[in-house]
């Protein structure tokens, strides 16, 4: 038997990530989003939704574009504290000792301790009522060489990555299977 619950976004777990933005010419700072995603292939975007009160809302909104660092087990509580603290108020990066990492394709820079750094320029905003959602195109992305094989091959479940659900930090935990896993021939 299941109960009527109010309203509200259930989608769960949710990727968080710290997201680095800077206008030119002052520190770079760091929020952090649980309301971001894939929104497409070709041409590769994403979203990101921040609300008007943040202190990043301004900068993302002068300067369109900003990157996406995905966040591991070791980078959580560094997450914590961005998501909590404004960057009116500490230099993030300073506070977590975070290294600054130049980025290829946007003037914003990434964390270096991040295994994924994703470049994006903003295409589009649109104001949402809590938040404003910022579609981006992926203009670049950078990854951890210690994720990548001797064939190339990248990694990624290696790193760790972190979850938000309904409060908390989750990490991702096993492997149930892999794309296409239930349709292959035995």
């Amino acid at each position: 038997m299941k109960k009527e619950f109010k309203p509200g976004n259930m989608l769960f777990p949710l990727p968080v990530v710290m997201v680095s933005c800077r206008r030119p010419g002052e520190k770079p700072n760091l929020i952090t989003l649980a309301w971001a995603g894939t929104i497409n292939s070709d041409p590769p975007m994403v979203s990101i939704s921040v609300r008007k009160e943040r202190y990043s809302y301004d900068i993302l909104m002068d300067t369109k574009e900003f990157v996406i660092n995905l966040v591991t087990r070791e980078l959580t509580y560094a997450t914590d504290w961005c998501g909590v603290k404004s960057g009116k108020d500490f230099d993030k990066f300073k506070e977590m000792k975070l290294t600054t990492q130049d980025s290829l394709h946007v003037s914003v820079p990434g964390i270096a301790e991040s295994p994924v750094n994703i470049e994006c320029k903003v295409t589009e905003t649109k104001d949402l009522g809590s938040h404003t959602m910022f579609l981006a195109q992926i203009v670049g992305v950078q990854v951890d060489d210690k994720y990548m094989d001797e064939k190339g091959v990248f990694h990624l479940n290696d790193a760790d990555l972190t979850s938000y659900c309904h409060g908390s930090y989750r990490s991702l935990g096993d492997t149930l299977g892999t794309f296409g896993y239930s349709v292959k021939k035995k």
